[in-house]
């Protein structure tokens, strides 16, 4: 884990504990942690099928926050910015290979 992901992961954990049930309800905000969870632990996103889904769901959750109203498109953008730094990127499975 790199000191830009466990970052990453704070932002995350931080922004429910802002948010949290004014913004988000608990079913949201599970989603949102597991999210984390899966990506701030794997190493591999290409190969990590739970890291994908959850990336997935955070999409489909920030899309119906701003479908709904209930969020701005830059906040929820922000946050599934966030929730994906929490994971590997790319570049850094292409140097361990």
């Amino acid at each position: 884990m790199t000191p830009e992901r466990a970052h990453a992961y704070r932002q995350v954990l931080h922004t429910i504990r802002e948010v949290g049930a004014s913004k988000l309800l608990a079913g949201e905000q599970d989603r949102i942690r597991y999210a984390a969870d899966n990506l701030i632990f794997g190493d591999d996103l290409a190969a990590d099928v739970a890291a994908q889904e959850a990336l997935a769901d955070i999409d489909r959750l920030c899309r119906a926050l701003v479908d709904s109203g209930r969020w701005e498109r830059s906040a929820a953008t922000r946050l599934a910015d966030c929730v994906a730094r929490c994971g590997p990127s790319h570049a850094a499975a292409l140097e361990a290979a």
